[in-house]
């Protein structure tokens, strides 16, 4: 009578068991389900974040760029208004609407066109060859340890004196002459170039050097697969600078005797009391910084992305 009992009990209990570990092996399906679906969610979610970021992006370059032009028109609104009011004198401050007027008349029928073509040739210029020299001289400082400590204090003293102080020496060698400007940018560009191209001399990796040597390479062949490429962001990072400097540099040169150019034009303003000419010098001046100054941003994205350089 027991034995049957026991037997009905293991035949009750075994639907059970048999119940218990379907439910479990359902559970585990339905948690397996849960995380296919959570990963294929977050793998749905990443693939847009990238796109989310790279959109924000350029949606902050527009806003950058919208932002900047309205503080632009914000100023020559403030301006204008400003001297109608009375606010500002007109005769010292004149007014964007006046100085538009002055340069369209410059543009038709004055010399404007061919004064910026002029100024912007030898900054031009200057920049060019008072940066490639550079370079080269800062580059050439890897081949002696010896010659390198015998310049850098030079290139340290000529880089700290005000080599404006040279233009007036310089437009007496040269004459007042369109070569006299390019070399006032060549003296303003040349030695900065050089210290940064030095900078990246040293900073070459010695360890790299040895590497090479021991795998049979040249002096020539370091210098041009490791040193160059090595001291090339250096080099890149300074000319920003110096399209500042050789722009300042041609400035000066005109200012103090020239035939042409937009500094002789500003000179020659100021001595007949031209303040509408004045200006009209000072805001082409603003606007040829600014052109140059994005065209050496895109030579440098160029560069850099040729290069390999971040």
């Amino acid at each position: 009578m027991e034995t049957v009992r026991k037997s009905a009990f293991v035949v009750q209990a075994l639907p059970a068991e048999t119940a218990g570990a379907a439910g479990k092996a359902e559970k585990e399906g339905r948690a397996a389900k849960a995380a296919k679906a959570a990963k294929a969610q977050a793998a749905s979610r990443s693939a847009p974040l990238i796109h989310d970021e790279e959109a924000a992006a350029r949606r902050r370059a527009r806003v950058i760029g919208w932002g900047r032009f309205a503080v632009a028109v914000l100023l020559f609104v403030v301006w204008e208004v400003f001297t109608r009011l009375g606010w500002l004198d007109p005769y010292y401050w004149s007014s964007p609407s006046v100085i538009l007027q002055t340069t369209w008349v410059q543009l038709t029928a004055g010399t404007l066109l061919s004064d910026i073509v002029y100024t912007s040739g030898s900054t031009v210029l200057g920049f060019v060859f008072g940066t490639l020299l550079g370079a080269l001289l800062g580059l050439s400082f890897w081949w002696s340890k010896s010659y390198a400590g015998i310049s850098e204090p030079y290139l340290i003293v000529l880089n700290a004196m005000p080599k404006l102080a040279l233009a007036p020496v310089l437009v007496i060698l040269l004459g007042i002459g369109f070569f006299s400007k390019v070399a006032l940018a060549f003296s303003m560009t040349v030695v900065v170039a050089a210290l940064s191209a030095y900078s990246g001399v040293k900073s070459v990796d010695p360890d790299m050097e040895k590497l090479m040597y021991s795998l049979g390479a040249k002096r020539m062949q370091v210098f041009t697969k490791v040193v160059i490429p090595w001291s090339m962001p250096w080099i890149i990072s300074s000319l920003r600078i110096n399209i500042a400097l050789a722009l300042a540099g041609a400035i000066v040169g005109e200012f103090i005797a020239s035939s042409q150019g937009v500094g002789r034009m500003i000179m020659y303003a100021g001595t007949i009391l031209d303040i509408n000419l004045v200006w009209v010098g000072v805001v082409v001046l603003s606007v040829l910084s600014m052109v140059m100054y994005w065209g050496v941003v895109l030579l440098e994205k160029g560069l850099s992305k040729g290069l390999g350089v971040r």
